[in-house]
């Protein structure tokens, strides 16, 4: 029964958060300033922290150390989603007083998405424990995937899910305000923005395969799996227009985020086969902590002095689900809208 509650108390607090976002914070969706955004980042990272210090005090020290780490490592991840959002934003030119509304619709089908693959999650680690060596296996060959394609420069116009709705659906050549549907002479039409959406709803579906074996490397309690899922995907949103304007000084921090996967599939593999926790999860916190703050360090030593277009050039190589890498052909200057065809 105490467990019943604590999930339907964590659910009602998500639910007043989502509400005070949208209908009192944005309700006329407006642009996010930095400083605002910022501030809103800073307040989710606070609630987060002190929600795990309730985690430390009712269920213990181990829970704790287990919430905190699986929170550092799933808010580290969604840095991923960022660089996402910034090259399909680029490539479409969303206007920014649009971005809000996407990024919101987003982040709350990827709450209801995660929640449902983390309870499968769960229900499958606790019937068949030789999964758990699958998901090392696949965190593990995914990080190296991924340092791989660090360097690459996705092809958007050729993105499957991209050309799957423009070939299945009539599209407006532009976009129509912030409307995802607009209808004219009695036939609906889709918008360039319903594209982006799902775009980025699929791309979050796609690292959730990474980040929540990631986190059942941690722990396999379902709710802190969950709560520290939710607490990373709440601030994204505005993480994102904290980090929009400089994102491009952290682009080695890709390299980072790829060898925690590589770290995490190792950790539970070693301690499945062991059947022991040989890496420990505070060895796993300061392992996760080391190299993603190097990463980000060196980033930003690196991109000093480099010039802005250089930096933002490299930003926009990284892995985007469903699109091959650019040719040299295709990266050959165009005349195209974007805003209509892709």
């Amino acid at each position: 029964m105490e467990t019943a509650w604590m999930w339907i108390g964590f659910n009602l607090l998500v639910l007043v958060l989502l509400a005070l976002d949208l209908g009192v914070l944005h309700r006329k969706g407006r642009e996010i300033g930095v400083r605002e955004a910022l501030l809103l980042s800073l307040g989710y990272v606070v609630l987060a922290l002190a929600f795990g210090a309730g985690v430390y005090h009712f269920l213990g020290p181990q829970a704790g150390a287990e919430y905190i780490t699986g929170y550092l490592i799933e808010k580290s991840l969604s840095i991923d989603n960022i660089f996402v959002f910034v090259l399909v934003f680029l490539h479409f030119s969303v206007p920014r007083d649009c971005q809000h509304k996407v990024l919101f619709w987003g982040i709350l089908g990827a709450l209801v998405m995660r929640a449902s693959l983390i309870l499968a999650g769960a229900a499958i680690i606790e019937s068949f424990h030789w999964i758990i060596y699958v998901f090392g296996a696949f965190l593990v060959f995914t990080g190296i995937k991924m340092l791989v394609t660090v360097g690459q420069e996705p092809n958007l116009d050729e993105n499957r899910i991209n050309r799957f709705m423009r070939r299945h659906f009539r599209v407006t050549e532009g976009f129509e305000g912030k409307k995802f549907f607009v209808r004219r002479n009695g036939v609906l039409f889709i918008t360039p923005l319903l594209i982006v959406l799902v775009l980025i709803e699929v791309t979050d579906v796609i690292f959730a395969l990474d980040s929540i074996p990631a986190i059942f490397a941690i722990t396999t309690d379902p709710f802190i799996v969950y709560t520290s899922n939710v607490f990373a995907i709440l601030g994204l949103r505005a993480l994102y227009f904290a980090l929009v304007g400089i994102i491009h000084r952290f682009h080695y921090l890709k390299y980072g985020l790829s060898l925690v996967l590589v770290v995490v599939g190792a950790k539970m593999i070693v301690n499945a086969w062991f059947g022991e926790k040989i890496v420990s999860t505070e060895l796993a916190l300061f392992i996760t902590s080391v190299i993603i703050g190097s990463s980000m360090l060196f980033s930003l030593l690196r991109t000093r002095r480099m010039p802005t277009e250089e930096a933002l050039k490299d930003a926009t190589r990284w892995w985007v689900p469903g699109s091959p890498p650019k040719s040299e052909a295709d990266k050959q200057p165009r005349n195209d809208n974007k805003n209509g065809k892709s």
